[in-house]
């Protein structure tokens, strides 16, 4: 969360040539409703089998780079599908860089309680071994724009 996953998607796309699609955009798109609506009406439950199916959905798309939810990896079916449907990018970035691009967003339902530096530590703890295991390439964004991480990835991708 926070990492610029959509961002550096979305002009990774465009230096590729390749369609871009965000899982949650593709949730509310389907719904009608945000993501925040879902969570209270579903829990994260409900969430999360609307995410394994709209991921299904997704990966049978040709040339394309896609942008998922931080949480899609908690399921192992998904990691699965991830692994197999191609190259694998982890980003990263500091609780500090998470907090200050997510303080002025209120479509954050893992947030809106409590603490945020303690729940974005608590969700890394719980995630990153998870992406680290999957990922074949990986950047930290903390000190970049999307356009920079994403010329650095394409850059990589050329070499993978």
């Amino acid at each position: 969360m926070g990492v610029g996953k959509t961002a550096v998607g979305r002009e990774l796309a465009k230096l590729l040539d390749s369609e871009f699609a965000d899982s949650d955009a593709e949730i509310e798109s389907r719904t009608g409703v945000d993501i925040g609506f879902i969570f209270e009406k579903e829990g994260e439950a409900g969430f999360r089998r609307r995410e394994a199916a709209v991921l299904e959905d997704l990966l049978m798309r040709d040339n394309l780079v896609l942008s998922t939810g931080g949480g899609i990896v908690l399921d192992r079916s998904n990691r699965e599908r991830i692994t197999a449907a191609g190259t694998v990018i982890y980003l990263t970035a500091t609780v500090e860089t998470q907090l200050q691009r997510t303080s002025h967003s209120h479509k954050r339902p893992l947030l809106e309680q409590g603490d945020p530096r303690g729940r974005l530590i608590q969700l890394n703890v719980e995630r990153a071994p998870l992406y680290e295991t999957l990922a074949d390439l990986t950047v930290a964004t903390d000190e970049q724009t999307p356009r920079e991480v994403a010329r650095e990835l394409r850059a990589a991708l050329i070499y993978h």
